[in-house]
């Protein structure tokens, strides 16, 4: 559980997540794609849309990962309350919520 929640706080954020990959898709693209949670039995699916990319030759130069940042796109605001609820129990949950309540400031 803390594993997912210092990937959480590096590659997840309620707004969008990065996508490890040699292959991105262009910026504008619009896609689908799924994670497991610790504390959810299925998968979630989500909605995204790639807002940057960063090529394999630019990760080289960096020294990073290759991948693309990809934008949460919900369908409605009570989508997006609900999986930003979820995130912050299971953290809360696992962390204790001082702890939770300054990651999710972050």
């Amino acid at each position: 559980m803390n594993a997912f929640f210092a990937d959480y706080t590096k590659n997840i954020s309620k707004g969008g997540t990065f996508i490890k990959t040699t292959r991105p898709e262009e910026v504008g693209t619009r896609c689908q794609f799924s994670f497991s949670l610790p504390a959810c039995s299925d998968p979630l699916v989500m909605q995204g849309e790639v807002v940057w990319v960063l090529s394999a030759d630019q990760a080289r130069q960096s020294g990073a990962e290759p991948g693309m940042g990809v934008r949460f796109v919900f369908a409605d605001d009570a989508a997006r309350h609900r999986f930003q609820r979820i995130v912050e129990q299971m953290m809360e949950e696992s962390l204790g919520p001082t702890i939770a309540r300054q990651l999710l400031r972050r």
